[in-house]
């Protein structure tokens, strides 16, 4: 039983550290494409845009250093991931509620894959 358990335990934790890797390289394309948006139409609300343009590069850095801590075996990148996945399934409920759904599946198995490696990618420290 125990040695199922750290299979799984090893797999979850090895499958982590790519899939939110893979969350921040898609937040930091989502970063240039609307910079790059931004420079070839007009504007509207240039503040709103920024704060998306900064959240995009926030969060991006956020979940590498979770994907750091991952692979390092540390335990102080799990909630920030777990929570920042939760937040992306919420994401992905409204963009179905929008009829999005072309953004919202992939978003919805992303979230929920990662969500789940984060969760089981983690074990506390044995006191001895």
């Amino acid at each position: 039983m125990a040695e199922n358990s750290d299979r799984i335990y090893r797999r979850a934790r090895a499958l982590a550290t790519p899939l939110l890797r893979i969350e921040a390289a898609i937040l930091i394309a989502l970063a240039f494409y609307l910079a790059s948006a931004a420079t070839f139409k007009k504007v509207t609300h240039p503040g709103a845009l920024g704060g998306e343009i900064a959240f995009a590069i926030f969060g991006a850095a956020g979940l590498f250093l979770c994907s750091i801590s991952y692979s390092r075996g540390t335990s102080w990148g799990r909630s920030p991931a777990v929570l920042a996945n939760l937040i992306a399934l919420g994401v992905s409920y409204f963009m179905f509620g929008s009829h999005l759904y072309i953004s919202a599946i992939p978003l919805l198995l992303l979230a929920s894959a990662t969500l789940f490696a984060t969760l089981l990618g983690y074990r506390p420290a044995i006191e001895r």
